[in-house]
């Protein structure tokens, strides 16, 4: 009498895990293109918070509030607390030298410590918005509004 190898006619219908892997592995690398593709394709794509991507070298969000949103909140957090993790992210809650209006546009212009100079990639008028939402929200009264021309000035 012969031993016969489990296969998809024996009675236990057990497959070769070699069999299974190979088998899997096309429909994986089919849905993994159409995934990459369909995210290619996509000129502004959205994810479950709302953020959105860019195209081209600059921020495309104008209001204060929605390059906070975007470009700012994933590392000092939704309501301005800061974090620690992966590096220090500082709080801008209640940030005593966010009163000196010059300090905000040179740090997001030029970056600062493992801050990268955002401001780079943004205009004079949005620099200044998201640098006066900061300064008007989060425990933050700070007022005076920064202009494009102050901006530009620092620049």
């Amino acid at each position: 009498m012969t031993a016969m190898k489990p296969g998809p006619s024996s009675p236990n219908n057990a497959r070769h895990p070699t069999m299974i892997s190979q088998a899997k592995r096309p429909l994986g690398l089919l849905a993994a293109t159409l995934a990459l593709a369909t995210f290619a394709t996509s000129g502004a794509s959205a994810d479950s918070a709302g953020a959105t991507f860019s195209q081209g070298e600059k921020f495309t969000e104008q209001s204060g509030e929605a390059l906070y949103a975007n470009v700012c909140q994933a590392c000092h957090m939704d309501k301005g607390q800061g974090a620690v993790g992966a590096g220090h992210y500082p709080a801008l809650a209640k940030n005593e030298n966010l009163e000196s209006a010059g300090y905000p546009i040179y740090i997001l212009l030029h970056g600062q410590n493992g801050m990268p100079p955002v401001g780079q990639m943004m205009s004079d008028e949005q620099v200044a918005a998201v640098v006066n939402y900061v300064r008007t929200h989060f425990g933050n009264n700070y007022t005076d509004k920064v202009t494009a021309k102050d901006v530009a000035e620092t620049r």
